[in-house]
């Protein structure tokens, strides 16, 4: 058993490294990303440069535009995958001992759903650096005309309406506590680094989680028109925000968030906790 225990050890030590190396690429991949879709709304926000609202997918196409895009889209969908990989060992192995009961399971079951929509913008990064993308039209639009071709389809879509706005109001009330602060090594940052740090994660959070919230708000409505038009992502919830009465200032925050939690997510991958099998 002792033999047993110390070989199981063992093997954490050894894939620990490549483990981190992964997840720590992929966080900063995912940073980028948004960091991508927040300036181009910031330049929609400001009118400069023709930029427009986009979602993740269409922020991609536009750096496939610039010198060096498609290099850049090749090493952020790479790295978009190893943040799939590492969201995959999370629900898995459960490196960071969430647990088995139904708080943990639900948590795990979130890193699936997570690497599920990421394998979808990884997918779309790789495609669009090889010159392969086909039009498909708006996915949120193709996922629900899908859904509602189904039995309880239209439950199935308010159901996920439900859980992004519940998502979306966690993000919100987390970077308002501030409890992300304890996803980092908080020992080897500098104090400007824990600025940042703290700054970038509290206004990124609120913001991610106040479009998400508008993101499931539009699924809810799709559940109960029975319309896909209905469903809009990213993009349409930025377009809704510029809709409003002072919508271009609303928009100019919102897309400042969004290039915050880019930077957040871009600092947790240096200085996240991973632990696997023991504490760092």
């Amino acid at each position: 058993m002792g033999q047993a225990t110390l070989k199981a050890n063992s093997t954490k030590e050894e894939v620990k490294p490549w483990v981190r190396r992964l997840g720590r690429f992929g966080y900063m991949a995912k940073g980028a990303v948004y960091m991508i879709v927040g300036i181009l709304a910031l330049m929609a926000a400001t009118g400069v440069g023709g930029g427009e609202t986009t979602d993740t997918t269409g922020a991609l196409q536009q750096v496939a535009t610039i010198p060096f895009g498609e290099m850049l889209l090749w090493v952020v969908g790479i790295g978009l995958f190893f943040y799939i990989i590492w969201e995959l060992i999370r629900a898995i192995f459960d490196p960071q001992q969430k647990g088995t009961d139904a708080k943990g399971l639900g948590i795990r079951a979130g890193y699936v759903i997570s690497a599920v929509i990421y394998s979808g913008l990884a997918t779309s990064a790789i495609q669009i650096a090889m010159h392969a993308e086909s039009g498909g039209g708006n996915s949120e639009q193709t996922l629900s005309a899908t859904l509602l071709g189904q039995p309880f389809g239209q439950w199935i879509i308010g159901l996920i309406g439900v859980g992004v706005i519940g998502y979306g109001v966690y993000q919100l009330y987390a970077g308002y506590k501030e409890k992300f602060m304890r996803k980092f090594i908080l020992k080897d940052m500098n104090q400007h680094e824990k600025k940042v740090a703290k700054n970038a994660g509290k206004l990124g959070l609120i913001a991610r989680g106040i479009v998400l919230a508008m993101v499931g708000f539009f699924f809810i409505q799709t559940a109960y028109t029975a319309n896909p038009d209905e469903a809009k992502g990213l993009d349409g919830a930025l377009g809704e925000i510029a809709s409003q009465p002072y919508g271009m200032v609303l928009l100019g925050l919102a897309a400042a968030g969004l290039i915050l939690y880019g930077i957040y997510e871009i600092i947790r991958g240096r200085y996240a906790r991973m632990n696997f099998g023991k504490d760092e």
